[in-house]
């Protein structure tokens, strides 16, 4: 069967670093108070002229340079964001023209923090399908472009960035020894819409609007919505929390990642966290963490890796992995 495997992966962030005591300058807030309650010591804040597309387009040039390929072998751009450039035409359009492709075809996903789940598991269907044989999957955000400065309840939680995976077409035999994703659960529930979300948009108030969260109420939900999917995947490919080499969860709050890891019985030392360094990045997050992991030697080839994440709407979602 055609497995859908990871053959290279990038990173990019914004120059300026902006970390809790210069946040203390402008709004009423600590870095004792955040770190406690995020886990988030610093994040990465988009400057003149770096945007969700410019962000893309590095990360996508590292992956594809990790991978050892050119924009000449990539049949589909997928880009999971909920910042893009222009309300259209796509930002994976504008990455593809930046890369210089006139070939193959490009496309937005918008599902806010698992918006990189449900790329990957979009990007897996198109490569199974037969529709492409190699594919960029990036999650890039400028978040700090529709917070609102003022409200510190929000503002210290968020930063910018990008991640890019290249994953292509490659023969398994089915089992979960084969590399590639081996199963992907997606869900969503709109009944929470309120909790988190912008408040503007072209059809609404014609403006950008800025995002809007009930802390609370999205940590009520977060572990649990993330512990039923995990054990969707676990119980999809006969596996269990002992089989897996990494946990790679999207990074918004230290607190839903260990107490995710926690009840599904998954050690500590096998979670990758950067949330400390990169603030909530939303569909950012996990191909960031994979790409650290990665660089420093963590992640290795054949190792068995989960990636999970909660975000607006509510959606959630899980995707298994061979690396």
């Amino acid at each position: 069967m055609i497995r859908s495997v990871v053959r290279g992966y990038g990173a990019a962030l914004p120059k300026r670093v902006v970390t809790n005591r210069e946040l203390e300058e402008t709004v009423e807030t600590s870095d004792e108070w955040i770190v406690q309650r995020t886990g988030i010591r610093q994040r990465y804040i988009a400057g003149e002229g770096e945007t969700t597309a410019s962000l893309g387009e590095q990360a996508a040039r590292a992956a594809l340079d990790n991978a050892g390929l050119t924009p000449d072998d990539i049949d589909l751009v997928l880009v999971a964001t909920s910042t893009p450039n222009n309300t259209f035409p796509a930002t994976a359009v504008e990455i593809q023209n930046r890369l210089g492709m006139t070939h193959g075809y490009a496309f937005d996903m918008q599902a806010v923090c698992t918006g990189f789940v449900y790329a990957m598991a979009t990007a897996d269907l198109h490569i199974r399908g037969g529709m492409a044989k190699r594919a960029l999957v990036i999650g890039a955000e400028t978040f700090s472009r529709i917070l609102d400065w003022n409200d510190r309840t929000t503002c210290v939680l968020f930063g910018d960035g990008a991640g890019a995976l290249v994953i292509e077409a490659a023969e398994g035999e089915g089992t979960i020894a084969d590399r590639g994703v081996l199963t992907s659960h997606l869900r969503s529930d709109g009944s929470h819409k309120d909790k988190l979300y912008v408040d503007g948009g072209p059809s609404t108030t014609g403006t950008v609007g800025h995002l809007r969260m009930e802390g609370r109420e999205v940590f009520k939900h977060a572990v649990a919505m993330i512990t039923d999917v995990i054990e969707g995947a676990f119980a999809a490919t006969g596996t269990t929390a002992e089989d897996l080499d990494w946990l790679v969860p999207h990074q918004a709050n230290r607190r839903i990642i260990d107490g995710s890891a926690k009840k599904l019985g998954i050690p500590s030392e096998k979670v990758v966290v950067t949330v400390d360094m990169h603030g909530n990045t939303s569909a950012a997050s996990i191909p960031l963490a994979l790409s650290v992991a990665c660089a420093d030697g963590r992640i290795k080839k054949g190792d068995l890796v989960m990636l999970e994440a909660m975000g607006g709407g509510f959606t959630w979602g899980a995707l298994m992995v061979r690396w």
